[in-house]
């Protein structure tokens, strides 16, 4: 059979394009809990009820720094949850928020463990501050993937509950570049996340977290992996 120009042509244009892979996916937490050597818990700090003890400067948990934002970066009050806009300035750093408005850590009877609350425009010991704010993670070392728990409403005994709302991550390099953000819907109660980089790049340097949950979140289990990437 002879194939023409003409039809090599229509051919090509009939066949759609390849999808590019999208830089980050999700994964089971499940399976990270396998796969990742080390998680972030918040037992080492002093177990108290909330409120809590607020946080006015940022922390050190395992091989990680914790605060408000990265260095550069801009918190703003969008009613009574906090938002982040700017470009981290390199190398990377973790800024605290205003004093009381930060971040704060308490026993958190969903997880039943001791859990991190960004601390909203509200300020600390206010109930509509606890898990309104902003936080941001750096890691020593570049992640290929990593995992946490987010806790946002308590199920309404009488099926009352306020509607979940959305948490946002937002996924940078080690030279402060956007790879991706990535916006998920929370369940009632606990809401477990696992992502995975393209390929197994190991780039993720840091991960900023806000939300827009009514009742607002908590954090704890944050996974990730404790030795450098082998090039």
């Amino acid at each position: 059979m002879r194939i023409t120009a003409g039809f090599m042509c229509s051919l090509a244009l009939a066949t759609p394009p390849a999808e590019a892979e999208a830089p980050l996916s999700p994964v089971p937490y499940t399976d990270l809990e396998l796969m990742l050597d080390a998680a972030i818990r918040f037992e080492a700090l002093p177990r108290r009820s909330e409120p809590g003890i607020a946080l006015d400067s940022p922390i050190r948990a395992g091989l990680a720094w914790l605060g408000e934002r990265l260095g550069g970066q801009f918190v703003h009050n969008n009613m009574q949850h906090d938002s982040l806009s700017g470009t981290p300035h390199t190398p990377l750093s973790v800024v605290a928020g205003a004093p009381g408005a930060s971040l704060s850590v308490a026993y958190h009877r969903g997880f039943g463990s001791t859990a991190l609350f960004p601390l909203g425009p509200a300020g600390f010991p206010a109930l509509n501050a606890r898990g309104e704010g902003a936080v941001a993670i750096l890691f020593d070392h570049d992640q290929s993937a990593l995992g946490l728990r987010v806790h946002s409403d308590y199920a309404a005994p009488l099926g009352q509950a306020r509607p979940q709302g959305y948490v946002t991550l937002t996924f940078y390099t080690r030279q402060g570049h956007l790879i991706t953000r990535y916006r998920q819907r929370l369940n009632t109660a606990v809401t477990e996340l696992g992502f995975a980089r393209a390929g197994h790049t190991p780039d993720i340097a840091a991960v900023t977290i806000t939300n827009d949950d009514p009742g607002g979140i908590a954090l704890d289990d944050i996974l990730y992996q404790t030795a450098p990437a082998a090039f």
